[in-house]
This record gives structure tokens, C-alpha cells and sequence, in this order.
């Protein structure tokens, strides 16, 4: 195994670079009225300021109508910009944002003048297509490459996606590809498939030691599935969820439970193949919805992860 002094820091001030915790959420709504929106914030910042997280994630939210041709479980709604609410409504939050940027959705221009304002502990993941027959206003390679333009100290993250290197074989080449091109993190979809994750993390540990470079942490983002419903909206984003896990979210007696408890399961066996490769690694913990109960689960999932995670 490589000496661990050459392991990749995450660039945030974790208490240690090498396994770090994150909370994904998801801003209000567009419609939202601006007084409602002022609410919400007030409580997600009660709730997050007390989770022992490295950094909060906000998502950039698309459509993806082109992602599947089956209807939406859950309709579609536009939310707030995420990096406008963040500045405008989580002022309070101290520690390290990742604001996710869905390229596609925004012109060159656009990218290139939020890249120039965002504030020195802001870091961002560039989020391509969904497909490749999207329509888009700019491309990924054409992201990473304003950004290696504009602000190349602005730590950027990619997207991993391990079920798709359980299908094509060459997910681990991809994030070689986009670490040349800047990236220096890098955030996986929602995970449920343990086995595709640990491969990938197996053929990116090797392929980076062969051509002499450090792997950048690999965060494994988890989220919790209480209902078949929001099953359903999991298989439709392309979520590969094995049938054991399906059939006993579909079954269990109590789903969120049971859910919980496998992404605990879930993280464990990660973080313990991590640190036998010898890789800095990490969790995100996603909670976008808007039940009260799956909150607090999710919030409980983030102590119990961080009781898993070398946090010395």
C-alpha cells in the first residue's frame, strides 16, 4: 500500500483529510414564499450546525425528463439556486459548502461569473448530462475547461457513478480523465450496490498507483429509503438497487429502519476496504426530503457514520 502521506487532502479543513463527512440538501423551491424560504433556513441551519460534518452540500436540481422515458415518480419542481441560497439565506454557515452546478443548464458566461464571486470556502462538483441526447448549454469538457480558465484554485469535485463501471468497465478511467482536467474530489451517486463501489474503488486505487499519481478521496454519497414510492424515484434516477435491498425495503416492517441500518452496514465495509487500499475517502449523507421522519433519520445516520470514521 502507498505511504499515506501521499494520499490526496480533501480540500477542506477536515480534521482528517482522509475520511470526511458530508450532508446533502437540496434548497426550497422556486415558489416558495420568500419569508417560508427564510424559515426553512433558520431551521436547517439549527439542524446542521450541530452534525459533526466537514462540509455542506447543495444540490442544483434538473429535470432529467431525458433520463428515463418512464413518468417521474415524484413531478418535477425547480428549486432556488443553490449557491444564492446559500449566501443569501445560510449566511451563519461557517464551514466549507459544496455547491453542485448542473453545467448543462447554464451558459459559459454564467458559469464563468459565478466561478470569479464564489467565496474561498466554497467548493463546487460540475454535474453533466443525463444523457447523451440532452440538450445542453454547455458541455462538461467545456465546464472544466472555464473553470481551469477562471478559478483553478476553486476546488472542484466530479461525479462517480459505480453502477455504471459495474456495466461498462471504465468508470475508474473516467475519474483519472477528470482528475487530469481539475477535479481534485470526487462525490459517487446514491449507493446501494456495495459491491460496484468497492470495484471501482479497487480499479481507481491500482490505476492511479500505475501511472504514478495519488488517488483524490472518493465520497460515497448514502441515502435513506423509506417507502416504495421513493424506491421508485431511486430506480427511475438510475440507481442500481440490488434485489435483497429492494425486496426488503419493499418488505421490512419498518422500511426506514431497516434503510438506515444497511447504509451504516454500507459505510463500514467501505470505509474498512478504503483504508486498506489506502485511499482517502469519505460519506455524504443525502436528505432531500421533506418528511420530518426521514430528516431525523437521516440526521441520526450522520452521528452514527461519524462514529465510523476516523475523526481524531
Amino acid at each position: 500500500m502507498p505511504d499515506q502521506s501521499t494520499a490526496s487532502a480533501f480540500p477542506a479543513p477536515a480534521r482528517n483529510p482522509r475520511e470526511v463527512l458530508l450532508f446533502g440538501l437540496t434548497p426550497p423551491r422556486t415558489e416558495t414564499a420568500p419569508e417560508r424560504v427564510a424559515e426553512i433556513a433558520e431551521r436547517t441551519l439549527a439542524r446542521v450546525e450541530a452534525l459533526p460534518v466537514d462540509a455542506l452540500v447543495l444540490y442544483d436540481i434538473a429535470d432529467e425528463a431525458d433520463r428515463n422515458p418512464q413518468p417521474r415518480p415524484f413531478p418535477f419542481a425547480a428549486m432556488l439556486d443553490p449557491g444564492d441560497y446559500l449566501s443569501e439565506h445560510l449566511q451563519r454557515w461557517e464551514r466549507p459548502a459544496i455547491i453542485y452546478r448542473a453545467v448543462g443548464k447554464y451558459g459559459q458566461d454564467e458559469l464563468r461569473t459565478w466561478l470569479e464571486s464564489a467565496p474561498d470556502h466554497v467548493l463546487t462538483v460540475f454535474v453533466g448530462s443525463s444523457s447523451a441526447d440532452a440538450e445542453v448549454r454547455t458541455s462538461l469538457p467545456d465546464a472544466l475547461r472555464v473553470h481551469g480558465e477562471v478559478r483553478p484554485d476553486l476546488p472542484l469535485g466530479g461525479v462517480t457513478i459505480p453502477e455504471r463501471h459495474a456495466s461498462r468497465g471504465d468508470e475508474h478511467q473516467r475519474l483519472i480523465r477528470k482528475q487530469d482536467a481539475g477535479a481534485s474530489f470526487f462525490v459517487s451517486q446514491i449507493i446501494y450496490d456495495i459491491g460496484a463501489a468497492k470495484n471501482l474503488a479497487s480499479d481507481y486505487r491500482y490505476a492511479v498507483a500505475e501511472q504514478g499519481s495519488a488517488a483524490a478521496p472518493l465520497v460515497f454519497t448514502l441515502s435513506l429509503c423509506g417507502s416504495a414510492k421513493t424506491l421508485s424515484f431511486v430506480e427511475w434516477l438510475g440507481v442500481d438497487v440490488p434485489s435483497w435491498v429492494r425486496n426488503e425495503i419493499l418488505h421490512a416492517e419498518d422500511p426506514l429502519a431497516w434503510s438506515r441500518q444497511h447504509a451504516v452496514n454500507a459505510a463500514r465495509e467501505l470505509a474498512d476496504f478504503c483504508r486498506y487500499l489506502g485511499i482517502p475517502f469519505g460519506f455524504n449523507v443525502e436528505s432531500v426530503s421533506s418528511r420530518k421522519v426521514e430528516i431525523e433519520a437521516a440526521v441520526e445516520l450522520t452521528h452514527q457514520i461519524a462514529e465510523i470514521l476516523d475523526r481524531g
